[in-house]
């Protein structure tokens, strides 16, 4: 679907000055120019009708109706950017809106956390040959890496990638008794729900984390359900990577208590080597 609003934000400086006045009337209020005949627009932009039309092929629409259907379907999506940012503005509050909606968002994810999935998925790791990890994107990807990270250092032999053709093949060839665990923020990742559903006819045990109800999270053998209401303003970042790292956290302490004398004697490998080349003692965190 092309992205009216989004075009005549960025190739706005390339336009002519008629196709610019008629850009600054658009993008400061749709809502008004969908109402409006090409005759009105032409008018209130002071230019001629023939001139709306070639603004609206120039834009990769047929016809000036071609561009309404395409601006208003330009409009419902993503409406929350199209009124100005109403969020704080000076360093202290904007610390204090982020601080306090990280400190609310922990608090939800543990009264929300299925305990049960996760001694499951817990003990299915701890159990496997191999554990892949998948994300795509932003905070998916994070996650994908960050239990990469603390597997590891249990022992367990692990790998993880956000390139979705290799992730394809990954599960293609894995071994017997691999564990997929995969994370996605929005559960709408098509996919990456493909590649789980491939390795569910290969047998292969699923550990998602992602939203319930969720196209990801119907491609799922154990469900670890990382829900959250989305910020209000848009300037803030997602609270939501907080909610997953919080949820790998829980996971990977559980797995390691699992593990017992095999992932404490793994760490300890580790932090030996730690101490002496870097640290000079173990008061360090174990290689973070």
């Amino acid at each position: 679907m092309l992205d009216i609003v989004g075009l005549l934000q960025t190739e706005k400086n390339g336009f002519t000055r008629s196709e610019r006045a008629l850009t600054d009337i658009v993008l400061a209020d749709v809502d008004s120019v969908l109402k409006m005949s090409i005759v009105d627009l032409a008018a209130q932009a002071e230019v001629s009708p023939p001139t709306v039309t070639r603004f609206c092929r120039r834009l990769g629409c047929g016809s000036y109706a071609d561009f309404k259907v395409r601006l208003a379907q330009s409009r419902f999506v993503g409406q929350r950017y199209f009124a100005p940012a109403a969020g704080p503005t000076n360093v202290h509050e904007i610390a204090q809106g982020v601080v306090n909606g990280i400190q609310s968002i922990i608090y939800e994810t543990f009264e929300q956390l299925d305990f049960n999935a996760v001694e499951r998925a817990a003990e299915s790791i701890a159990k496997s040959s191999f554990v892949l990890s998948f994300g795509s994107g932003g905070a998916s990807s994070m996650m994908a890496g960050e239990i990469e990270t603390r597997l590891f250092r249990l022992g367990l032999k692990v790998a993880s990638t956000d390139d979705h053709q290799l992730q394809l093949m990954r599960v293609a060839a894995a071994p017997a008794g691999t564990v997929i665990i995969a994370f996605s923020l929005s559960g709408n990742n098509a996919q990456l729900a493909k590649t789980l559903t491939v390795a569910g006819e290969y047998g292969l045990t699923r550990v998602v984390a992602t939203r319930s109800g969720s196209l990801v999270s119907a491609q799922s053998d154990i469900l670890l359900p990382v829900n959250w209401h989305e910020n209000a303003d848009i300037l803030r970042p997602t609270p939501g990577r907080y909610a997953f790292l919080a949820t790998v956290d829980v996971l990977a302490q559980t797995i390691a208590t699992r593990l017992g004398p095999s992932a404490i004697a793994s760490m300890r490998r580790i932090k030996h080597q730690l101490v002496v080349n870097r640290d000079g003692d173990d008061g360090q965190p174990l290689g973070d």
